[in-house]
């Protein structure tokens, strides 16, 4: 299983689980980010942090961290 981290711009993913605890993991499910929801993958900056994504049609900027406790498929 991937994370969004390793996900490259212009794909679109779905998410099957969030790692992570407590607020760390109740800020992610706060940004529309929850389990069956799909994530396109807009835009990465030049160094990989943040990356731009587009939740439930709203657009959303990601640090790489917070990125990697998404598994996606």
């Amino acid at each position: 299983m991937s994370t969004l981290k390793q996900i490259p711009c212009g794909k679109t993913v779905k998410v099957t689980k969030l790692y992570g605890e407590g607020p760390v993991k109740r800020r992610i499910m706060d940004m529309g980010i929850t389990k069956g929801v799909e994530i396109f993958v807009r835009k990465v900056a030049p160094l990989g942090d943040p990356m731009e994504v587009t939740v439930r049609g709203y657009e959303l900027s990601l640090r790489r961290a917070d990125a990697e406790m998404i598994g996606v498929e």
